[in-house]
């Protein structure tokens, strides 16, 4: 496992694989003999999460599904960077292999760049649908204003393997394709090139399954709390806490004691030493100002704002 005082170059050394994972984070090559954690900061990267990432697709070990030290912005950023770089570069880069390798007069030739081309459709499709409609969903989650008709698990049901093509297509080149020297090496680089894709993809979907996914799952568990509060704060503004507890008078905070310890209106007139018709005036402006009209409201209303205790009232 490796921490964030070990040296980057030793993680490039070991695993020459990761320099593809430094790009998609944003980081530049050139930290000479700078630890993990110094890189990281240099190019604006969380330390913790990039650690998570690399240790997981180098040793697939690591409990994500709690860990809340997770950055999903850092994680989403280096997902649309990963996305960037197969669509853009590795996809037409095979394929520029391919048509090199192949004899383009040769009917074989022809379906199987017919063939590379279905897969890079459909790799491009599944992509495209995560920028357009996951990506802006965890976006939304991040800024506090969460979509309300999508969650994660939309999303994990559709996150099927997506290479079985590139599969197929290495069983056809090996056991169908090769011809002279010239054409052979040629397929056998290209065929180098897909196998380290295909390990690629594998990595890139577990790292969004066991470490996006989880961290996505947080983000809406979080939501749905700040809906809760929301919502709690709400109802009791409604019911009179806020600014409207400020413009009740004294008199009629005492009307309120009063009501909540069970006097009626003439024990409340006689206690207050003013009249019943006060004591009905002050019920009538109370309602208006708090718009509560049950003795349960106003019970609720004077426990939340201290006007009684909550051990002297009579549940």
């Amino acid at each position: 496992m490796y921490e964030a005082d070990d040296k980057m170059i030793s993680l490039i050394r070991d695993n020459y694989d990761l320099l593809q994972a430094l790009g998609s984070f944003g980081i530049s090559l050139g930290f000479g003999d700078k630890t993990v954690r110094e890189t990281c900061i240099d190019n604006h990267v969380d330390t913790y999460t990039f650690l998570a990432v690399v240790n997981y697709t180098i040793n697939g070990t690591g409990e994500f599904e709690n860990d809340e030290q997770i950055s999903v912005r850092t994680l989403l950023h280096y997902l649309e960077a990963s996305h960037a770089y197969y669509l853009d570069f590795q996809l037409p880069f095979i394929r520029r292999e391919l048509q090199e390798s192949l004899d383009e007069h040769d009917s074989l030739g022809k379906l199987i760049m017919r063939f590379y081309d279905e897969y890079a459709y459909e790799i491009r499709r599944h992509m495209q649908y995560e920028q357009k409609t996951l990506f802006p969903y965890v976006e939304s989650l991040l800024e506090g204003h969460p979509t309300n008709d999508y969650n994660v698990d939309t999303f994990s049901k559709h996150h099927g393997a997506v290479d079985k093509k590139l599969r197929e297509l290495k069983l056809l080149i090996i056991k169908y394709l090769p011809q002279d020297g010239l054409r052979n090496n040629q397929l056998t680089a290209t065929l180098h090139d897909i196998y380290d894709n295909e390990a690629w993809l594998r990595q890139h979907a577990l790292v969004e399954d066991h470490i996006f996914v989880p961290a996505i799952r947080r983000l809406e568990q979080a939501a749905k709390q700040s809906d809760v509060s929301r919502n709690i704060s709400d109802m009791v503004f409604k019911a009179g806490v806020g600014e409207a507890a400020e413009t009740l008078s004294d008199r009629e905070r005492e009307v309120i004691v009063a009501l909540v310890q069970g006097m009626a209106n003439k024990e409340i007139a006689d206690h207050l030493c003013i009249s019943v018709n006060t004591v009905i005036t002050h019920r009538r402006n109370i309602a208006r100002k708090l718009q509560i009209h049950s003795p349960a409201g106003l019970t609720i209303y004077a426990i939340v704002n201290g006007l009684v205790d909550i051990s002297s009232v009579k549940l």
